[in-house]
């Protein structure tokens, strides 16, 4: 169970070291999404990347969460805590974006399992999981 729960803790860990480490890149390479980001008027492309950067760090979450936990279920759990934590956030700014954005953003985060470990016979291999 220890290993579960530091899965989880370092699951989202990673979530938010890489949502961070993306929102600098993204402003520092990317003038005009700094323009629109203080009222928050961004065009189609800047949406779309804004739920890249979210699939990508829910992904990468997810998998250090199954690895380190052994669980996809454990990701499941680190997906709906991010869920939680996001939930207030996009009601606040409700009227600042479309539903679409909303629903994209927050259905990406109940699917934050290393999807790719559940196919069927897809075994990793133990190597993977080293010493924790």
């Amino acid at each position: 169970m220890g290993k579960q729960i530091l899965g989880v803790v370092v699951g989202l860990m990673v979530w938010f070291a890489a949502a961070v480490v993306a929102g600098v890149l993204l402003r520092s390479l990317w003038p005009e999404y700094v323009a629109a980001s203080g009222d928050m008027s961004f065009t189609l492309p800047m949406k779309l990347t804004r739920l890249s950067i979210g699939a990508s760090t829910t992904f990468a979450a997810g998998a250090v969460t199954a690895l380190i936990g052994r669980s996809n279920w454990m990701a499941a759990v680190t997906g709906a805590l991010l869920l939680l934590i996001f939930i207030p956030e996009h009601i606040s700014l409700w009227d600042k974006f479309p539903i679409w954005y909303h629903l994209t953003f927050l259905t990406s985060l109940v699917h934050v399992r290393s999807d790719i470990w559940l196919l069927e016979g897809f075994e990793p291999p133990s190597r993977w999981f080293g010493r924790f």
